[in-house]
């Protein structure tokens, strides 16, 4: 079977380049925000009429004509395919005006507009850029988008086209609920995701460039050499850690994929942990990116993916499915059925919460509760 991805890859441009590649930037910026001024004087800026906008304004300003018409096209198509979602996307905004400061370089060739040679990848206008080739494209790339992370690195992802074995056949389910503590509680122990805590292993160094940022600001005027420095190593330290949590839910997730056929997944929304005293932990632990990661490889790979409705799956009995008298707090680690008895850790049981209430083609538990399909003390169904 085929499948289209991205290859990504880290580049080395020298200053020249640098310097050419952040020049086309901002000509691309500037036709962005032009295209936005479009629509909000009400001209309708579909990519056709843009196209012929940029013929036109190509011809009249040498400053365009220097830079690729290939990425400046890209740039409109990219526009407009963004302006047509959100009309049609539920939660997509409109295209909004995007600042030098704070908007990061992103630009996008298609095959006409690059190509590799001698390991370096060569952009339109003779730039050459040297790859760090960490691993071989599987075929030609059919268009590479160049970006500039926030600490100034830049890289390259290759679209192309690859073959992939389809994933092995398996009967078991497995319920995943999500915590703080431990990432994510399983039904099936070996396949819990442990907090590994990587940015508070390194909250020592964090803490010593912090301190050399407090001492180093300057109320007003541009800051030192020295706070840009120490800022610049806080950032690296966070970006460290965060790469070493996105790798530990990749690998997590391959592996949940792998042995499962039904993934029941608790719908968990995150965001309200921003607001709490658990957020850095919480924003250590990467819930969000971990739920993405494992929900986009099942569905890759062909297995039934389930999202189940967070509500009562810890207040709720696995395996009788009768529900607590009032809600557990959270020193309360250990789950107890008034009615049959059972005990069991309380994110251990909402994961077989979970997983039943999927088995049985729901969402919900109260679902559940309202069929006729309970399950029973001793893991049967109710008739």
């Amino acid at each position: 079977m085929d499948e289209v991805v991205r290859y990504s890859f880290r580049l080395r441009p020298g200053r020249t380049a640098e310097s050419v590649l952040l020049a086309e930037w901002h000509r691309c910026r500037y036709l962005w925000n032009e295209a936005v001024n479009q629509h909000k004087a009400g001209n309708k800026p579909t990519f056709g009429k843009l196209s012929k906008l940029l013929t036109k304004a190509r011809s009249c300003s040498a400053w365009l004509r220097e830079g690729s018409q290939v990425v400046q096209q890209q740039t409109l198509r990219t526009y407009a395919q963004a302006l047509g979602h959100s009309f049609t996307v539920k939660g997509r905004g409109r295209p909004k005006f995007k600042p030098r400061k704070t908007t990061q370089v992103s630009l996008e060739y298609t095959c006409r507009g690059f190509s590799i040679k001698d390991g370096r990848l060569v952009l339109a206008k003779g730039v050459r850029i040297p790859v760090v080739w960490s691993r071989e494209l599987p075929s030609e790339p059919t268009s590479v988008r160049v970006t500039q992370d926030s600490l100034g690195g830049w890289h390259a992802s290759f679209v192309v086209r690859r073959t992939f074995e389809p994933a092995a056949t398996a009967v078991d389910g497995i319920g995943i609920d999500w915590g703080v503590s431990v990432t994510a509680t399983s039904t099936d122990p070996a396949f819990d995701l442990p907090y590994l805590g990587h940015r508070k292993r390194c909250a020592a160094e964090l803490a010593r460039e912090q301190r050399k940022m407090a001492r180093r600001r300057v109320k007003r005027g541009p800051q030192s050499r020295g706070y840009k420095r120490a800022a610049r190593t806080a950032a690296k330290l966070h970006k460290k850690a965060a790469r070493q949590t996105h790798h530990d839910s990749l690998v997590w997730a391959k592996s949940v994929v792998d042995n499962h056929e039904l993934i029941a997944v608790e719908d968990f929304k995150p965001t309200f942990l921003a607001k709490s005293t658990m957020a850095r932990k919480a924003a250590d632990a990467a819930i969000g990116a971990a739920k993405r990661e494992l929900i986009e490889r099942g569905v890759r790979a062909g297995r039934r993916v389930v999202l189940v409705q967070p509500a009562y799956t810890s207040m709720t009995c696995s395996s009788c499915f009768a529900r607590a008298k009032q809600q557990l707090a959270l020193g309360e680690r250990t789950f107890r059925c008034h009615r049959c008895g059972f005990t069991a850790d309380r994110d251990r049981n909402a994961a077989r919460v979970i997983l039943a209430v999927a088995e049985r083609g729901h969402t919900r538990v109260d679902d559940v509760r309202q069929s006729d399909h309970l399950p029973r003390a001793d893991g049967s169904d109710a008739v």
